[in-house]
């Protein structure tokens, strides 16, 4: 049994003006676990992740480390161990990436599990361009950049959109290989990702969406034998 979830999302529901893009979505993420949301574009999964994080509207039952949070701020729920990596990063180009880091650094957040140091032992590229401004990072070390400043916040929970996106197929890779280790550090992550290939190599579990919902979930292992969902939902 993994006991109760970290987060529990019931019946949620979002809309962009009269258009109604979530139509009911359920999903749980439990301590550790790396969760896929899969999906052609355009089917509420980047929503999703708004949603719970407060960047859209939500409607519906949103609980967090038994809290509910459907209707604060952003940034009530980040002070509630929730991060959030968004698909365009959102870095600060003009600073370092020493001063990116530390931006990630809640007010008044007194310890971490994750350090500066931690983050440059994870990624030691972004050690060696500690000084250099992140405007100049290549798309892939932004990635990396944006995940390690969430983590200086100390999140119990990390929700990213889209990590690999126009990336390397290496550093597709490197990618995949941090994620696993976060989750092995007792945080858990809700991942968005369009490629299924690493979703399926690094998920524990993974949700379909489809038009607003939720049409599957399971274990990677359970969505490789299901060709009737990859070939309605997920086929181009």
């Amino acid at each position: 049994m993994r006991g109760e979830a970290l987060l529990k999302v019931r019946d949620l529901h979002a809309y962009y003006g009269k258009s109604h893009i979530l139509q009911g979505v359920d999903l749980d993420i439990h301590a550790r676990e790396i969760v896929g949301i899969l999906g052609r574009n355009g089917v509420g999964r980047s929503t999703t992740l708004k949603a719970i994080m407060g960047d859209v509207p939500p409607q519906g039952s949103i609980v967090f480390k038994g809290k509910p949070i459907a209707g604060l701020k952003p940034y009530e729920i980040a002070c509630c161990g929730l991060g959030y990596v968004p698909e365009d990063r959102c870095i600060f180009p003009s600073l370092t990436v020493a001063q990116n880091l530390l931006l990630g650094v809640k007010s008044g957040q007194k310890t971490s599990r994750w350090t500066v140091d931690d983050t440059y032992r994870l990624f030691p590229q972004l050690a060696e361009r500690a000084e250099t401004p992140a405007g100049v990072l290549s798309g892939g070390e932004q990635q990396m950049l944006a995940i390690c400043r969430t983590l200086m916040g100390d999140p119990e929970l990390v929700m990213i959109d889209e990590p690999t996106e126009g990336l390397s197929p290496q550093m597709i890779e490197r990618v995949g290989d941090l994620l696993k280790q976060i989750a092995e550090r007792n945080i858990a992550i809700l991942l968005v990702e369009q490629k299924l290939t690493i979703a399926l190599r690094i998920s524990h579990r993974l949700y379909v969406m489809g038009r607003g919902r939720v049409v599957f979930e399971g274990t990677p292992a359970e969505l490789r034998d299901n060709e009737a969902v990859r070939r309605e939902w997920l086929q181009v």
